[in-house]
């Protein structure tokens, strides 16, 4: 009577142990290991403004230290210090009493002088006066008018007067001061501060480079005649005008290793002053078909040198090593090891080593001004 039950039991245990030995068939089977997945910027040549910051600091343009010329007492000063003077315009009056009393008996003399040899004249015709004393009364009249032109210039001396144009600074005199011809004070400093030079210092090392780079082609000059300029001010921002550069030193400092630069800055408001530290980007040049690598996808070796990890037309990594040896903003500057093309590994460096078989994606690490672009390529060799 219980045969029917056990025969159903046994068929159920059958049935267990073959679902049994399929699962495991099934999990004994070998998996395909799928390629690691990382992530690439394809690199594209591109002109880059080759520049290099140094520091500073501004100077005037032209520089004059107001002196007197002839000995007096100061009666009046006739600017503003601090303000803006144009030149001719009279700073300082210097007492003239003196100088007009000389000038009116340099007159006097100079016109009895003249009569004298303007009488001889006629006299040494009709053999009157020798000749010798013809040349001494002439010789006499010409030194009575040299006398008259320097009593003349010392007159005008007394009104001091701005050699250039520029802003004046204090005043070293007041009204009551006695001032001399050859005194070692100024009476005054005015300095020209539009345009305004800029000096700053290089490497000697850098331009010889530089120039190196412009002789063999590999860079492109900034400008026809001189090296542009811009300016950062030492709160940080930046300068709103361009400068020039101007000329270097003839020599090397010594000391430094370094050659002075000087700049010209136009200086329409007087924003910047002398004695100001600024740093100053020199625009070296234009280096046109230039491998600007993301710094996400450069490494260093344990011997210090940079390298990066490319994918290939087959898909597998390569490890590349480079001669980087400036940035450009988050990019390292290539100068050998990557060219136009070329698929930079940026994501997933840490998963890969060379010679592995890859899949390649777009970056997300990385911004680029045409992230479509540099991602179509990958895409279609995958």
């Amino acid at each position: 009577m219980h045969s029917k039950p056990a025969s159903a039991a046994l068929v159920s245990a059958v049935a267990v142990a073959l679902l049994s030995l399929g699962g495991c068939k099934e999990d004994s089977a070998p998996q395909t290991q799928q390629a690691p997945q990382v992530g690439v910027v394809t690199l594209q040549a591109q002109p880059y403004t080759l520049t290099t910051e140094v520091p500073g600091r501004t100077s005037a343009y032209r520089i004059a230290e107001v002196r007197p010329q002839v000995n007096g007492i100061i009666q009046k000063r006739l600017f503003t210090e601090g303000s803006e003077v144009k030149a001719g315009q009279q700073l300082y009056q210097i007492d003239p009493a003196t100088y007009e009393a000389a000038f009116k008996s340099a007159q006097a003399t100079q016109i009895s002088a003249k009569a004298l040899a303007d009488r001889y004249k006629l006299l040494v015709a009709d053999k009157a006066v020798s000749q010798q004393a013809y040349d001494e009364a002439r010789a006499a009249g010409l030194q009575a008018d040299a006398s008259l032109e320097q009593a003349r210039i010392d007159l005008r001396y007394t009104r001091v007067l701005a050699p250039i144009s520029g802003r004046i600074g204090r005043s070293a005199v007041t009204e009551g001061a006695l001032v001399s011809n050859g005194q070692a004070g100024a009476m005054a400093i005015i300095q020209q501060l539009d345009p305004i030079y800029v000096d700053v210092t290089q490497s000697s090392k850098e331009l010889l480079r530089l120039r190196r780079d412009l002789a063999d082609g590999r860079l492109q000059k900034a400008g026809d005649s001189s090296a542009k300029v811009a300016l950062k001010l030492e709160d940080g921002s930046r300068y709103a005008h361009e400068g020039t550069l101007e000329f270097s030193e003839v020599a090397v400092d010594e000391g430094t290793g370094s050659v002075t630069l000087r700049a010209v800055f136009p200086n329409p408001d007087h924003l910047l002053l002398p004695g100001m530290f600024v740093h100053a980007e020199l625009l070296a040049g234009v280096k046109q078909n230039a491998i600007l690598a993301p710094q996400q996808g450069v490494t260093r070796n344990p011997r210090g040198e940079p390298t990066a990890m490319v994918v290939n037309a087959e898909n597998k990594v390569e490890q590349r090593v480079l001669k980087a040896d400036r940035t450009a903003g988050s990019a390292w500057l290539v100068e050998d090891g990557l060219q136009e093309g070329d698929r930079l590994i940026t994501e997933g460096l840490q998963f890969v080593q060379p010679g592995a078989e890859v899949k390649a994606v777009p970056a997300s690490n990385v911004k680029t001004e045409q992230p479509a672009q540099d991602a179509a390529p990958a895409n279609g060799q995958d």
